[in-house]
């Protein structure tokens, strides 16, 4: 029987069947067009990957913990953590202080304490370039009245900066996100410099020229690793739409802006060893992967999505998020040392058949996203556990979105790059800012080194990891 629209009952009795199915037909459409375009307006970054900077101000967040009562900042038994103070070599001058008299009875005082409290006080000089003057002479011969005229010696840049100028230049773009106006307003202000846009535009190509054999390095590092994390948001080059991706290792981080989103891209960023683990999401880009890592944030999210649904919808969620919770409370406490490895992983044994019920009976659920969430994880439901099983693999994607967000503050200041030689710089420098904080490097030194090594016809200083150049020798 068909069921029947919100009519008045002496109107639907005037219809026959076929319209009567009709009308059923068109009315059950709209309401689900309707609750689609509400599902879509009430996204936000608790049930979906909208980031949190996008939620509306009417979003209520989960309340904050209730205060414990004590004072702000440091509590009994808190450790002081002073400021390291500088070797007395590296200090400009030393004032010795000394008390004249006695502060109760007014005597003179004299002498030295062995153990002076030392205070010291830092400043920053006024910075003004060095500036180095080669007068290339040209001279006439004598003999057969040509002119020669001499050459830079060796090491001299060719242009009009040398390499730690050029590193912070780099530093200041690809580290802070500075756009070229304000890297040429910051170097007036702070260096008395003037730079063009477009001589910073220059220096930016030929520093992508330079640290192309280190990146490389490091892009091959992430194919012959044994796990990796990859994720990929919007990008611009132009007018033209692209896509950044980010593929993060435990000491290692590279970025490649592609005009693609598919699945070449991701093959060649990870390789193609069989049994690399990749923790992803769920995009089909990462179908082609046998071992994969399902993040389980993403899926916090999706359950999140069915609850917000309302109805059946939200009770298949209600279960499914109190599995993810337990999870992840068991996790925690393996990471914290609390809970043994072969005891969670007896948890989990335990757990997860009820989990695989739950995902079965919401295939049935009457809401189709919800259904097809469902059936998406029980075809690739052994994706969610291979971090049980394999030491060193998160259950989230947390890594490679966090490396992929300065990327996605980049590209909101800056609007994206304008051509393919820009799109390589900023994928390369990246790539070098994050790998060098991974590393505790000082990313201003390293590419100090790496321009300077390419003045002298050497070799870019590697930034492969320690332990991995070691074992390779």
């Amino acid at each position: 029987m068909t069921d029947q629209p919100p009519l008045p009952q002496t109107l639907w009795d005037t219809l026959s069947p076929e319209a009567q199915a009709a009308v059923a037909a068109v009315v059950q459409s709209l309401e689900q067009r309707i609750a689609e375009l509400e599902e879509r307006v009430n996204k936000n970054s608790t049930n979906s990957s909208k980031p949190p900077s996008s939620d509306p101000p009417s979003l209520k967040r989960r309340p904050p913990a209730p205060a414990s009562g004590k004072e702000r900042g440091g509590q009994p038994g808190h450790r002081h953590q002073p400021r390291a103070l500088v070797p007395p070599e590296q200090l400009r001058q030393v004032f010795e202080c000394k008390p004249p008299e006695c502060r109760w009875c007014g005597d003179e005082l004299q002498g030295d304490d062995p153990e002076p409290i030392r205070h010291q006080v830092a400043e920053v000089p006024p910075v003004r370039p060095v500036v180095d003057e080669y007068r290339l002479h040209r001279l006439t011969c004598p003999r057969c009245r040509t002119s020669t005229c001499a050459v830079l010696p060796p090491g001299v840049p060719t242009g009009a900066f040398g390499p730690r100028l050029r590193a912070i230049l780099s530093v200041l773009a690809g580290g802070y996100r500075l756009g070229k106006r304000p890297i040429r307003q910051l170097v007036f202000d702070l260096l008395g410099l003037t730079i063009s846009t477009g001589m910073i535009c220059r220096l930016e190509r030929q520093s992508a020229t330079e640290l192309a054999a280190p990146v490389e390095e490091l892009r091959q590092y992430v194919r012959d690793a044994g796990s990796a994390h990859i994720d990929e948001t919007s990008w611009w080059q132009g007018q033209d739409k692209a896509w950044l991706w980010g593929a993060v290792t435990d000491l290692v981080t590279v970025f490649t802006i592609a005009a693609s989103r598919g699945a070449e891209v991701a093959k060649g960023m990870l390789g193609t060893a069989a049994g690399k683990v990749v923790i992803c999401d769920r995009f089909k880009s990462y179908s082609w992967v046998k071992r994969r890592q399902f993040c389980w944030a993403h899926l916090n999210r999706d359950f999140q999505a069915m609850i917000d649904r309302g109805g059946e919808s939200a009770e298949v969620g209600e279960r499914l998020m109190g599995h993810s919770d337990a999870l992840f409370k068991w996790w925690h406490r393996v990471r914290d040392g609390t809970l043994s490895r072969s005891s969670f992983r007896t948890y989990v044994a335990t757990m997860r058949p009820f989990l695989k019920e739950d995902l079965q009976r919401g295939t049935a659920c009457a809401y189709a996203k919800t259904a097809a969430t469902c059936r998406e994880l029980l075809a690739g439901e052994a994706h969610l556990w291979t971090f049980v099983r394999v030491e060193g693999v998160e259950p989230t994607n947390n890594d490679a979105e966090r490396a992929l967000r300065h990327g996605v503050i980049y590209r909101k200041l800056s609007g994206g790059t304008d051509s393919e030689s820009g799109s390589r710089f900023v994928e390369r420098i990246l790539s070098v800012v994050a790998t060098c904080r991974q590393q505790d490097i000082n990313v201003l030194d390293y590419l100090t080194r790496c321009y300077q090594a390419h003045l002298d016809g050497q070799p870019a200083p590697s930034l492969l990891p320690a332990i991995s150049t070691t074992q390779a020798a």
